[in-house]
């Protein structure tokens, strides 16, 4: 969308284009009979953004929501109506901001499902394009078809609902506003009860025209781009890597979609298969999932890849030992299980970006995670683990928790029930992928070595404490949330990480040589914003003060943050 430039920016132009040709009709009817000159009038090149050098991030403003955790999640930013939209999980509904004065955020209204209709849960995700505002709403009973509302941002005037696919959790707008991408996640009530329901997952795509900000209807046509093609392919799939292990289930159930991006040329979507450690690619046009591709694993054991697995490892070999931060290489293997993902162009390539959050599925008849003590009781094979029997000891990998099923009912034990592999979850970092989700970059252990000494928090602390090392045996600063911004021939990330909290910036132009930026962290202990999950950045041009905004949603504190970008030149 071209800037809006108010009337006070427009004038000088306009009276210069009636000066001029004011100018050429008085000179045509002159009493010379020399025809009057013709003058084409230079039209300035359209204004180059300059690269900056660097940014630092600065919180100007704030607002805490009612409902306390879980208040405040997924935001969306509207620029026509300078209305910032959060989504309240903890009622299940959506906060509408005044985002007029940054520093001051109001509240305007709230958006619960019963303005909606009927049979609807909570509001788990908003986007925003041109004026108008798509919420996605689950379902009471979460396995049914969810919705997807639509509404004027302006009003919040309801134009329209669609229904969709079980457990809608994110959705998101083409950049060309062409279509609307909705991955409904599909998650099961339990596994092998008599009542258990395991519905598929799916990505909905819905073509949409009629988007404007005076709009009192839509055209919309909805699609389903499902994975019951694939279900013929479940061997081929878990060889590949993909993790494909709910108990009964076919690959269709077992396939989550969790997140969406998409090409700047709106052909083509990535969808993050979280608890399946992999991606699945949508053809737009074809309406169509194409290809699952696995992620892989992360290996901690080399330098600079390593974490701190133990909130017990201030002694030797010990079952009983306190907290000390010793982050190092460990002969674990990372399934990256990334929660959100972002793409950005360099030249003609695409490139994907994750937050490699991890997830474990537990529900009843169906626990994956245990410590790797508890897991490997008999031991680790000692041809593959160095020191394999003092490895067990809670001061060193007895405490880290793994899963017990890396995929399709394997348990990762050999014929004598010793443990050869250990796959944790998530990768405590982000990742840069190419278009067809090859590794490029991986940000290593620079999270925990960066989160190490804050004045502010404890290291590896969780949302709801202050605790040294209560995330060690876990998932580490755990980030979640992840966007991208260019800024004149710079492209930055900006990484939410869910646990110790705060934002991760990283310059990744090069994106095989990505590199760090700043970190802000605006907690305090047991205060301040906790939980960092959805993260949206404003451009200048769309921006209420005219700087670049960063809005960040704080799931634990309930708050939501509003960070300047301040570009440094």
């Amino acid at each position: 969308m071209k800037p809006f430039l108010p009337a006070a920016r427009r004038t000088p132009a306009r009276l210069f284009a009636v000066g001029f040709l004011t100018s050429a009709v008085l000179a045509a009817c002159g009493g010379s009979d020399e025809p009057a000159p013709v003058t084409t009038p230079t039209v300035p090149a359209p204004a180059v953004e300059a690269t900056p050098a660097g940014l630092t991030l600065e919180k100007v403003g704030g607002f805490a929501h009612s409902g306390g955790a879980s208040s405040a999640e997924i935001t969306a930013y509207d620029p026509l109506s300078k209305r910032l939209f959060v989504i309240n999980g903890a009622l299940g509904s959506v906060d509408v901001l005044d985002l007029s004065d940054p520093t001051a955020p109001s509240l305007i209204s709230s958006i619960n499902t019963a303005s909606i209709g009927s049979g609807l849960g909570g509001i788990n995700s908003v986007a925003v394009f041109n004026g108008i505002v798509a919420l996605a709403v689950e379902a009471t009973t979460k396995t049914d078809n969810g919705a997807v509302a639509w509404l004027r941002a302006s009003d919040l005037v309801l134009l329209g609902t669609d229904t969709v696919g079980a457990l809608p959790d994110m959705l998101t707008f083409t950049p060309d506003g062409s279509h609307l991408l909705v991955a409904n996640e599909g998650e099961p009530s339990s596994y092998s009860q008599p009542d258990s329901v395991d519905p598929e997952g799916s990505v909905s795509v819905i073509a949409v025209s009629g988007l404007s900000p005076s709009a009192t209807s839509l055209t919309r046509t909805v699609s389903t781009a499902g994975f019951s093609g694939f279900n013929g392919q479940i061997a081929q799939l878990r060889s590949a890597g993909v993790r494909i292990f709910g108990p009964n289930a076919t690959v269709a159930q077992d396939l989550e979609p969790e997140y969406i991006t998409v090409s700047a040329d709106s052909r083509t979507a990535w969808v993050t298969l979280q608890e399946n450690n992999a991606i699945a690619v949508v053809d737009i046009a074809s309406k169509a999932a194409t290809t699952i591709k696995p992620l892989g694993f992360k290996d901690h054991s080399l330098a600079g890849m390593g974490m701190d697995v133990s909130n017990e490892d201030g002694t030797t070999n010990s079952n009983t030992g306190t907290a000390a931060i010793k982050i190092g290489p460990v002969p674990v293997k990372g399934l990256y299980m990334p929660d959100a993902i972002a793409s950005y162009t360099v030249g003609s390539q695409t490139y994907l970006i994750t937050a490699n959050e991890g997830d474990a599925r537990e529900y009843t008849g169906f626990v994956e995670e245990a410590r790797v003590a508890a897991h490997c009781a008999l031991g680790l094979e000692p041809t593959l683990f160095a020191d394999a029997a003092n490895q067990l000891f809670d001061s060193n990998l007895g405490r880290l928790l793994i899963t017990s099923t890396p995929n399709g009912g394997s348990d990762g034990k050999n014929g004598s029930g010793l443990c050869t592999d250990l796959y944790s979850f998530g990768a405590r970092s982000f990742t840069i992928w190419d278009s067809s989700v090859s590794r490029v970059y991986d940000s290593g252990d620079e999270f925990e070595q960066r989160t190490q000494a804050l004045p502010n928090v404890a290291f590896n602390a969780s949302n709801s404490n202050n605790t040294l090392d209560s995330r060690s045996p876990s998932k580490g600063p755990e980030p979640e949330g992840v966007t991208v911004a260019r800024f004149g021939s710079k492209i930055f990330a900006f990484i939410g990480l869910e646990r110790v909290g705060g934002v991760m910036v990283y310059d990744v132009t090069n994106p095989a040589a990505a590199s760090f930026v700043d970190y802000l962290n605006t907690r305090d202990a047991n205060t301040g914003d906790r939980g960092p999950e959805g993260l949206t950045v404003i451009r200048a041009s769309d921006s209420p003060n005219g700087k670049p905004l960063l809005i960040v949603g704080n799931e634990t504190s309930g708050t939501t943050a509003v960070f300047q970008i301040n570009l440094t030149y």
